[in-house]
This record gives C-alpha cells, sequence and structure tokens, in this order.
C-alpha cells in the first residue's frame, strides 16, 4: 500500500478516537432567497468559516498544513468549523456554468467536497476526506481523488448520488451566493472568519484569533500557551513529511479501521 494511504488512514483513524463529540458548522448563513439558514454548532464555541478553492495551491496547503492542527491537540472542541469550496469561481452569463479559477478539474472538486461535508455531517469524516484530496491536490495526483474513499473507508454512494444528482450544483450556488455577499468582500484565499470577523492575510494564525474569541469556562490546553500558534513549532515542508509524524506519533497505538 503505498505510503500516503497509510498515512491519510492513520491520520483519519486519529480524528475518529479524539473526539467524543464531534463538533459541527457554524451557526448560521444567508441562503439564496435571502433567509438564515441554521446549522447545528455548539453554543458557545468559536465559528470558523473558511471559504477557498479545491485547487489553489494556497488552500490546499493550509488546510493540509494549518487547519489539520486543530486536529491534533484540543482546539476543536471550541471551533464550529465551516468549510465552504468555491472562491473566485463564477457562473457564466450564457450558459448559467461554473467556471473555476484553476479549470473543470476544480469545478468538478468544489462540488465533490462541498457533497463530501452536506452528506457526511460529522466533521471528522468530511475533513478527512477534504484533507485526503487537498493533500493528493499538493501532491499532483487530485485526479485519484475517488481513491480517498477508500483510504479512509468512506461510503462512496452518498457522495457521488449527490453530485450526480445535481444537489452537488445547487450547493455550489448556494456557496456562490455566500461568498459573493461577504463583508468585506474577500481579497485572498483562503478567507478565514473568526465569529465572522475576517482575519485577512493573518488566516495562518486563526488559532489565537479563535482562543481571544472564546468565552467559555473550559480553555483548550491549546489556548494557555503564550502565543496560541498551533502550526509553529514545527514547519514541516513536504506534506508526506508531515503525515509521518503522524505514523510516528501513533505507532504504538493499535487502531481499529473507521
Amino acid at each position: 500500500m503505498p505510503f500516503y494511504e497509510i498515512a491519510l488512514k492513520i491520520f483519519f483513524a486519529c480524528l475518529l478516537f479524539s473526539f467524543t463529540s464531534p463538533s459541527h458548522v457554524a451557526a448560521s448563513y444567508t441562503q439564496l432567497d435571502g433567509s438564515e439558514a441554521s446549522l447545528p454548532a455548539k453554543p458557545g464555541n468559536v465559528n470558523l468559516s473558511v471559504y477557498y478553492e479545491t485547487l489553489s495551491p494556497t488552500c490546499s496547503n493550509f488546510i493540509v498544513q494549518n487547519l489539520e492542527g486543530v486536529f491534533n491537540n484540543d482546539l476543536i472542541s471550541i471551533i464550529n468549523l465551516r468549510l465552504v469550496p468555491w472562491g473566485d469561481a463564477n457562473i457564466s452569463k450564457s450558459n448559467n456554468a461554473c467556471i473555476c479559477k484553476h479549470g473543470p478539474d476544480e469545478c468538478l472538486l468544489n462540488e465533490v467536497e462541498a457533497c463530501a461535508i452536506n452528506v457526511l455531517k460529522n466533521v471528522n469524516k468530511y475533513y478527512g476526506f477534504i484533507y485526503c484530496i487537498e493533500f493528493l491536490a499538493i501532491e499532483g495526483r487530485h485526479k485519484d481523488w475517488q481513491t480517498c474513499f477508500n483510504t479512509l473507508g468512506l461510503p462512496a454512494k452518498p457522495v457521488l448520488d449527490c453530485y450526480k444528482s445535481g444537489n452537488g450544483t445547487k450547493l455550489l450556488l448556494q456557496h456562490a451566493y455566500e461568498t459573493s455577499h461577504l463583508i468585506p468582500p474577500h481579497t485572498i484565499l483562503p478567507w478565514v472568519l473568526v465569529n465572522n470577523q475576517a482575519i485577512r492575510n493573518d488566516y495562518e494564525n486563526f488559532a489565537a484569533y479563535a482562543c481571544r474569541a472564546y468565552k467559555g469556562n473550559v480553555v483548550p490546553n491549546a489556548c494557555k500557551l503564550p502565543s496560541p500558534r498551533i502550526n509553529s513549532a514545527k514547519k514541516v515542508n513536504s506534506p508526506a513529511k508531515r503525515m509521518q509524524r503522524f505514523i510516528e506519533a501513533s505507532g504504538k497505538q493499535s487502531m481499529k479501521e473507521p
């Protein structure tokens, strides 16, 4: 079995077994008709929203090298994570087709990831799936995205049914509307909001913002550091090397297949 598949299996197993009560998505967002839609969230948690596109190197690196840090410590316990794949895509006025900055493959993956978020629901599962795709994108192998189902032990049918039925397109239209109505408008990607406040170019330091915004009584260990920057301690350039750290950290643990 290829190294990256072994690494992803271990990483995904860590996601599933690290939390007894997985966090969910941010509390609300604006729908196409202008109404407010509510989604499950832990009351009192900090809403962390990430607007991105699937084949942007900057976005892929953020998801793989920065955002995954919340699952390596207890920071996820205070965060309602929401991922919104769309980015700088737009809709053609001539035929209403989606046009993506990095080509048709990006449009497909935006839709697939939107479907995964919608049907898998559990943040540990859909984040693991998105992590896998973005890992492959960094390696230049994003066309192998369907291998992520087997790699992570996830059912392919619900996600593929969502994509093939056209529901994925509807989800993307929702993401397009939401992204285009951000205040202030996004100027970079990823565009990260902490409790609906854009942190702009400082997105890699989102952990510090989340810790400052959290008002709960039980402060996670990640927020007790002098300057909570979850990925600053050890900077590893290669995603494969980062996955090696998961293997080394969990080598003596016995884990079941998710």
